[in-house]
């Protein structure tokens, strides 16, 4: 460690400082951020919305211990394994903060809260308390991930299970939270597991819409026997780059040009138009894609 440490000294520089300091103020906002929602919407509902965070309210039924703590304490081992299994040092220093900050802030807030809020819970609609605390939770661990953290609990299962079997981590997820709403369907009722069900669905919703952003552009593959013609009207009207490859029709064996680019979803009826006039045999395909950098795009970041 004191090796690592020291070779990280060396490569620091002050840029390279201030997105330590950003990432790092992002991922204690967002866990300050779930801790929040946590306990404002879940716990007051027994709302177990899959993960630790969850079964921690699952075991304070019963107990009474403190919601916090236990997601530390149930994180130690998974820590333990992820340090070994999941890059060491690297993924420690990306779990820890969250873990700290989140188990912490939800004991403070636990016993702040209904002190600061004269209507605490609230809320007192449990659907409604649900989809808050998906938006909340899910806003909260976007934010820890556009910092390069990782929220602890059952993301770190999900990551070792997928190093181990090949599934996908959105499958993983699924496998380790719905046991948890499983076990606390059995404790609190049916009901209360589908709105946990709901409120995991709107965290991952909300997490995605907070890394990726809303998705403004599009990009758009066509193929056609006038690439030139078309590639300036592109180039010219949209004021868009063009990629280009020469295929081959694999049914026809007609030679065709491919034509690549990425617009604004504000200037696709435009394209629409303009190829329906130039070519009506053009084959046109548009996907959404949440981000593109460089090129035309973004002139100024050549400056």
């Amino acid at each position: 460690m004191i090796a690592a440490i020291t070779q990280l000294r060396h490569r620091i520089t002050p840029e390279g400082f201030r997105r330590f300091l950003r990432s790092q103020f992002l991922i204690a906002f967002g866990s300050l951020l779930t801790a929040l929602g946590y306990v404002l919407f879940q716990i007051p509902f027994n709302i177990t919305s899959g993960g630790l965070s969850g079964l921690a309210i699952v075991i304070n039924h019963f107990t009474g211990w403190a919601e916090g703590t236990m997601f530390f304490v149930m994180n130690i081992p998974l820590v333990v394994l992820g340090f070994y299994q999941l890059g060491r040092w690297t993924f420690l220093w990306s779990v820890i903060v969250s873990l700290l900050v989140f188990s912490v802030s939800t004991d403070v807030l636990i016993y702040l809260l209904p002190r600061m809020i004269e209507d605490y819970p609230i809320t007192d609609q449990v659907l409604l308390s649900g989809l808050y605390a998906g938006i909340v939770f899910g806003a909260g661990t976007g934010l820890i991930f556009r910092g390069g953290g990782c929220f602890p609990g059952t993301t770190i299962l999900g990551r070792i299970l997928q190093e181990q079997t090949g599934l996908p981590l959105n499958q993983t997820f699924l496998y380790t939270d719905s046991l948890i709403i499983l076990s606390a369907g059995l404790v609190f009722g049916w009901e209360l597991a589908l709105i946990a069900l709901i409120s995991l669905f709107f965290a991952g919703f909300t997490a995605d819409f907070v890394v990726e952003g809303a998705s403004q552009v599009r990009s758009v593959t066509v193929i056609t026997s006038h690439p030139q013609t078309l590639k300036r009207v592109l180039m010219q009207d949209l004021g868009k780059g063009v990629t280009e490859w020469e295929v081959k029709g694999g049914y026809t064996q007609e030679p065709r040009t491919m034509l690549f680019c990425i617009i604004h979803r504000s200037q696709l009826s435009q394209l629409k138009n303009l190829v329906a006039q130039l070519d009506q045999q053009a084959f046109v395909a548009i996907g959404v894609a949440h981000q593109a950098y460089g090129g035309m795009m973004f002139p100024w970041m050549k400056k």
